[in-house]
C-alpha cells in the first residue's frame, strides 16, 4: 500500500506525523513514493546537468582529495521541485575513504572533550576512551540479542565545537570545544561546492542509529545564522529521510540516504521539517554495504586529512556498522562578528532528566530517553 494512501486514510495527526508512523513500520515492500538518488526518476528530481547546484571550479582537485572526495567535477548532484536550496549528493568519496570517518566517529569523536549522552548517566572516568572499553566486546559479539551492549552500541549523539545544550535548545559561548580539523576541512570543500565559500564548521552533532531507533519531526534553527548551509553525512546502513515542509501539516518527500551519500540544506530549505523514520539493512544482501569494502588509493596526498584504517580499527568499525549508521549534521552557529546574546552565557548543565535528543525507538514510538537502561 502506497504511504499517500495511508495519510489519506489516518486522521487525528499532522500530514508529517501520518508518514513518518507509515515508514517507522515500513519493511520495503513497496518503493513507490521513496526516491533513490542512487537510480533517480521522477519529475520531482532535478539533475544539475548544468552545474547550478555545485560549482567544480571552487574547489581543487587537490583539495578535494586531501578531504577524500572525488573532484567535484565527477559528483552527481540532485535538486527536488520545490525545495529550493536542498542539495543531495550520492556518495561522492574516493574509494576507501570513507573508513576514515567512520573511524573517526566511533574512535576520535568520541573522545574528551566531546560531550555525549552517556555523560547524564556516567562519570567523566566511565565515558573516557568509549573505543578502548568498547572495542574487544564488539570484536566478539554474537548475533544474540540478550548480550550486553558496548559503551558505543549505547551512544546515541555526540556533539562537537559549541556543544548543543539540549535542554535550552541553543549554544553558548561558554560551552565551545576546539572542532575537529579534518571534519572542518572536510565541511570546508562541500560548503564551497555548494556556493558557500565562508562557511565555517563551528557545531557538529553525530547521531548514532541502530536498527530500532529513529529521528524525530524537527527543525534545526537553533543556529544564530541560517543563511549558511546545513551540511549531512552519512555512513553505513541505508535510511529512509523524510523532507517537509515549513509547517508539519505539510506531507514530507520520502528518499533513501546510502552510505557516503551528502544532504545539503540551504536557503528555504534550511528550516524545513525533516526526520528519519527508519534504518534499513543494506538491500544488497551483505552485512555492510560494498562501497565501505573498499581499499583506500594509493597516491593520496601527504598532506591529506585521509587517514589509513588499520585493519584493527576496522574488525571494530565493520562489527558496529552491521546493525547501525552513523550521520554528522555539520554548521555555522555564528554570522561573521556575530556574538552570542548575553542571557545565552549560562553554565552548561545536562539534566539527567530531560527527554533531550530527538532520537525514538521502538515500534510504539516512545521517545528515546538518553540511555536511562544503562
Amino acid at each position: 500500500m502506497a504511504a499517500g494512501t495511508v495519510a489519506a486514510r489516518e486522521g487525528g495527526e499532522d500530514a508529517f506525523r501520518q508518514l513518518f508512523r507509515f515508514y517507522r513500520r515500513w519493511e520495503g515492500s513497496d518503493l513507490t513514493g521513496v526516491i533513490d538518488f542512487s537510480k533517480p526518476a521522477g519529475q520531482q528530481v532535478l539533475w544539475d546537468e548544468e552545474n547550478i547546484l555545485i560549482r567544480a571550479e571552487t574547489v581543487s582537485d587537490q583539495d578535494a582529495c586531501r578531504a577524500g572526495l572525488k573532484p567535484v567535477n565527477l559528483w552527481k548532484a540532485y535538486g527536488l521541485a520545490n525545495y529550493p536550496g536542498f542539495i543531495f549528493i550520492p556518495d561522492p568519496f574516493l574509494p576507501g575513504c570513507q573508513r576514515h570517518w567512520v573511524k573517526q566517529g566511533l574512535k576520535q569523536y568520541t573522545q574528551k572533550p566531546n560531550v555525549c549522552n552517556l555523560d547524564m548517566h556516567m562519570s567523566s572516568k566511565e565515558t573516557a576512551d568509549l573505543w578502548g572499553k568498547s572495542q574487544q566486546q564488539l570484536r566478539n559479539k554474537s548475533s544474540s540479542k540478550r548480550e550486553p551492549k558496548s559503551l558505543l552500541e549505547k551512544l546515541r549523539w555526540v556533539t562537537l565545537g559549541y556543544h548543543y545544550n539540549w535542554n535550552t535548545k541553543k549554544y553558548s559561548a561558554d560551552h565551545c570545544t576546539p572542532f575537529p580539523s579534518d571534519l572542518a576541512f572536510l565541511s570546508k570543500q562541500v560548503a564551497k561546492a555548494c556556493g558557500f565559500p565562508g562557511f565555517q564548521a563551528e557545531a557538529g552533532i553525530l547521531n548514532y542509529y541502530h536498527f530500532d531507533s529513529s529521528l524525530g519531526i524537527h527543525v534545526d534553527e537553533s543556529e544564530l545564522d541560517h543563511s549558511q548551509p546545513l551540511l549531512s553525512f552519512s555512513f553505513g546502513q541505508p535510511s529512509i529521510f523524510l523532507l517537509g515542509g515549513l509547517k508539519r501539516d505539510e506531507a514530507p518527500m520520502a528518499m533513501f540516504i546510502h552510505s557516503g551519500d551528502m544532504m545539503v540544506m540551504s536557503g528555504f530549505s534550511r528550516l524545513l521539517y525533516h526526520a528519519v523514520p527508519r534504518v534499513l539493512p543494506n538491500p544488497e544482501g551483505k552485512p555492510l554495504p560494498s562501497c565501505l569494502e573498499l581499499p583506500l588509493p594509493a597516491d593520496l596526498p601527504a598532506d591529506s586529512v585521509i587517514e589509513p584504517c588499520s585493519q584493527n580499527d576496522w574488525q571494530v568499525c565493520a562489527r558496529y556498522l552491521q546493525g547501525s549508521r552513523i550521520n554528522m549534521t555539520i554548521r555555522q552557529v555564528l554570522a561573521e562578528g556575530q556574538n552570542f546574546p548575553t542571557e545565552s552565557g549560562t553554565e552548561y548543565k545536562l539534566d539527567v532528566s530531560s527527554k533531550g535528543s530527538y532520537h525514538e525507538e521502538n515500534s510504539d514510538f516512545k521517545r528515546h530517553k538518553l540511555d536511562t537502561d544503562i
